[in-house]
């Protein structure tokens, strides 16, 4: 059982993915009120070494002497991973030693503002920033950012890593209703897309219950009708989750831990990872499918988001 490293997890976007997982659950410069993960237990943008650069690397070389390798190796996890001030070192590592795995970071981008941030992101082959704003309000809205950040700061940074790097950048926007999808941020969203230059635009929206009450995700047609109003050649709209049938590597074993598990109590992803001894993107990933199979339901309580079966209804 790995503590740093998780998966590989079926993903949306890139196959078998292996994560690594850089900081404690919910150090982020963001709280973002649709987040999965649950809310920013501590908001900062100071850059630490939150986990030991050796004992990544000692479980990375363990996972590659004893495992195939998988579609994608991720930076990813239940926080921002460019805070750890060593992600760099991970990524040479990694590098050094599967130089034919493409490696991913899944970010929301708000460090490119520093210069050492992007030097050290040079050499992953895709980078996967977000971006749900594009003016002070909605950002303030929706993403509720660290004290230090603002919008124009925010935008510089993707546009100057877009400059430097040379991989491919996809990048995501999560369209929320009544929080970033007026007229004046959309029309603003898409300057913005222009002057960044990613390779790929990624509509998304609330798959499921985010850290606030009342939230509720765009239809398909809704975001169908943003990317031909945006009129824009890269833009996509990211599937929903994958049937079990259409994933491979899908372990029956851990959706039947999970089932077994919420139909004696009602548990929150948290819950879940602990009892299980999962990693929470990696719970989340067995959530999403099983929700998305309508084969459990969530409800908000005080402490998060409880899931249960359909069954037990």
């Amino acid at each position: 059982m790995y503590k740093y490293l998780f998966g590989p997890v079926p993903s949306r976007r890139l196959g078998m993915s292996l994560g690594v997982d850089l900081v404690p659950h919910k150090v982020c410069s963001l709280n973002c009120v649709y987040c999965e993960c649950g809310p920013t237990t501590k908001p900062t943008l100071d850059r630490m070494e939150y986990v030991p650069y050796e004992k990544v690397r000692e479980e990375l070389e363990d996972y590659f002497k004893n495992n195939k390798d998988p579609d994608y190796i991720t930076f990813s996890g239940a926080g921002e991973p460019t805070l750890n001030k060593r992600i760099g070192d991970v990524l040479k590592f990694i590098k050094s030693k599967k130089p034919d795995i493409p490696v991913a970071v899944l970010t929301n981008g708000t460090l490119f503002r520093f210069e050492e941030v992007r030097k050290e992101l040079m050499e992953a082959d895709l980078v996967l920033p977000s971006l749900d704003a594009a003016t002070d309000l909605a950002f303030q809205r929706i993403n509720r950012p660290d004290d230090c950040l603002d919008i124009n700061t925010y935008l510089r940074g993707l546009e100057d890593f877009r400059k430097e790097f040379r991989g491919d950048i996809w990048l995501e926007v999560f369209i929320l209703p009544g929080f970033n999808d007026d007229k004046r941020n959309l029309n603003l969203l898409r300057e913005a897309i222009l002057r960044i230059k990613p390779n790929r635009v990624q509509l998304n929206t609330l798959d499921r219950p985010g850290t606030i009450e009342n939230l509720s995700p765009a239809s398909e047609n809704h975001l169908k009708q943003i990317a031909a109003d945006w009129s824009l050649n890269n833009v996509e709209i990211i599937a929903k989750p994958a049937k079990r049938k259409d994933i491979k590597s899908y372990r029956e074993d851990k959706e039947s831990a999970i089932l077994e598990t919420i139909v004696r109590r009602p548990c929150t992803a948290e819950d879940l990872a602990q009892i299980l001894g999962l990693h929470l993107n990696e719970v989340n990933k067995y959530l999403d499918v099983l929700e998305h199979e309508k084969k459990i339901s969530g409800q908000r309580q005080e402490r998060g988001i409880f899931y249960k079966g359909i069954q037990a209804q």
